[in-house]
């Protein structure tokens, strides 16, 4: 069954999906030394910039969103915890979408599919929408960010994902959301080719995400 993501339209965004299923749980091994290595600021290839820094914020402002401070993007998070050397191993499949995303300079969101549907649509969550986003518990307010829903809610921004739809250490199958800019300061296509050769590295099964633009 193939998996679709109806886009509600918007000026600014520019998304890319994939679609990965793992032969075994992603908590059956470590990360192999060649993809923990890309979780450095010492071998990312610096593709990303401060135009394409500047675009993902101007798109996730457009719905009324303050992309600063704890909610600024997630590809500006990684960036500052590799520069603090923090930036950990968690799982092979966030590994490599945390590598993509530090080259690019793109935020990209990694759902367990066995944990949402497999038909999603992206819109602007309006007032009293959040989620918790951490096992600590914490919550973040939604109104006016750009969000992938499935039937039961938003579950992953370009900010923070939904602890509801994470994955862990039983997980097979996941969806990669990279969330672009169309004013083309970063290398969308270039993070998305770059995700799916890591994946594939790993022995991930990929396929294309269906999208479908709602006017």
């Amino acid at each position: 069954m193939g998996i679709l993501i109806e886009i509600d339209d918007h000026p600014l965004l520019q998304l890319a999906a994939i679609h990965c299923r793992f032969h075994a749980p992603l908590g059956s091994a470590d990360s192999p030394g060649w993809l923990t290595d890309l979780l450095s600021l010492d071998t990312a290839s610096h593709r990303r910039n401060e135009e394409g820094r500047a675009a993902i914020r101007r798109m996730l402002r457009h719905g009324g969103y303050r992309p600063s401070g704890r909610g600024k993007p997630a590809s500006e998070y990684l960036v500052a915890a590799a520069r603090r050397q923090a930036l950990v191993s968690i799982n092979p499949a966030v590994d490599a979408l945390n590598a993509a995303s530090l080259d690019g300079g793109v935020p990209i969101s990694a759902i367990d599919l066995a944990l949402s549907g497999r038909a999603f649509e992206v819109k602007i969550c309006g007032p009293g929408e959040g989620y918790i986003f951490n096992p600590a518990g914490q919550e973040i307010d939604l109104k006016g960010l750009l969000c992938l829903h499935d039937a039961h809610g938003p579950c992953a921004n370009a900010v923070k994902d939904s602890q509801r739809t994470k994955t862990g250490p039983d997980t097979r199958e996941v969806l990669g959301v990279i969330w672009g800019s169309r004013e083309g300061g970063e290398d969308l296509v270039g993070t998305r080719e770059f995700l799916w050769d890591l994946w594939r590295k790993l022995g991930g099964e990929l396929e294309e995400v269906d999208q479908e633009i709602r006017r």
